[in-house]
């Protein structure tokens, strides 16, 4: 079985069913450095568009990958940073659209859709989700941490922009952080933009993984439904707060945890190790935090996963 550099998975996702991730960035180059991220902090922020790895052979993989195996629900440009910073993102959707039923997802932030270019791009899409987490400038600012270049009003407007042109499923994702934008008349203001923006679904999650910062906090369950009612499309509340086991995903933990055992490691480190991709060991670290066996701490910038002291023993 290959290895291939810019696709992982396809993972199993409660939305999308087995979804095949394409990774277009480099680790952590975005436009914005979200303090809830669950790949930790932004290392590149930029909002410069260019072509960050070879598009042709992002099409070469996706090309094998459709002949050998092919089975998957979608194909979602997700992975390490914003996709629409990359300059060719919008080939990957003609190829897919060319070389099978293969339904298409953009995971993105929504930063550039002020571009008519990358808007063109992504509309060739069949579902483009969306993250809005603020208000207004101010709050931008302390959640999503943006490049200095980027305006809320203008980030709201080219959705907006977007939203006119998209033959597509606009989905928008909301994410909450306790003490920062989860008072109800926060919410609510956020509700109000989002209605604005006319999404077909509308999804509520916050911090059940493993975030950027050590300060951001999980909302309850029972918050996030009470939460709700503030919009006019009912939003899913999709943050796994359970997460159901299988073979595969005990099988994986109890890599990660021999390795953790034996020392502290970044996700970075956990991922390179056994071949997989940041958001796929992401969900896995959250499932072992909330379960109390692992623990972060940070060190020089970087947040290492450290083994419960009830939980170390000889390997």
């Amino acid at each position: 079985m290959r290895n291939y550099r810019y696709l992982f998975g396809p993972v199993p996702s409660r939305r999308l069913g087995r979804s095949l991730g394409v990774d277009l960035t480099p680790y952590k180059t975005c436009s914005h450095d979200c303090v809830f991220c669950q790949l930790g902090r932004t290392t590149n922020k930029t909002i410069d568009r260019e072509e960050y790895v070879p598009a042709e052979a992002v099409l070469e993989e996706l090309g094998e990958w459709l002949k050998r195996d092919g089975k998957a629900e979608y194909v979602t440009l997700s992975g390490s940073g914003e996709p629409t910073l990359h300059s060719r993102f919008g080939k990957v959707f003609r190829f897919v659209r060319e070389n099978g039923p293969i339904k298409t997802v953009l995971l993105t932030n929504g930063s550039l859709f002020h571009l008519p270019e990358v808007r063109n791009a992504a509309s060739q899409a069949h579902i483009v989700k969306v993250t809005l987490s603020a208000w207004d400038q101010a709050s931008y600012g302390w959640v999503n941490r943006p490049h200095p270049d980027l305006d809320f009003e203008k980030l709201v407007g080219g959705i907006k922009a977007f939203r006119d042109q998209f033959k597509g499923e606009l989905w928008i994702e909301v994410f909450l952080v306790a003490g920062m934008n989860s008072m109800t008349s926060d919410v609510a203001k956020i509700a109000a933009l989002v209605d604005h923006l006319e999404p077909d679904r509308v999804h509520l999650n916050t911090a059940v993984r493993p975030p950027a910062e050590d300060f951001v906090g999980p909302l309850s369950r029972e918050r996030m439904v009470s939460l709700c009612n503030l919009f006019h499309t009912m939003p899913e509340v999709i943050a796994e707060y359970k997460v159901k086991a299988c073979l595969g995903m005990e099988a994986n933990q109890e890599k990660i945890m021999c390795m953790l055992r034996r020392r502290p490691c970044t996700a970075e480190e956990i991922a390179g190790t056994f071949g997989m991709h940041f958001n796929e060991i992401s969900k896995y670290l959250g499932n072992l935090m909330r379960g109390g066996k692992i623990h972060t701490e940070h060190e020089c910038g970087s947040c290492y996963y450290v083994a419960a002291i009830k939980d170390r023993k000889a390997s």
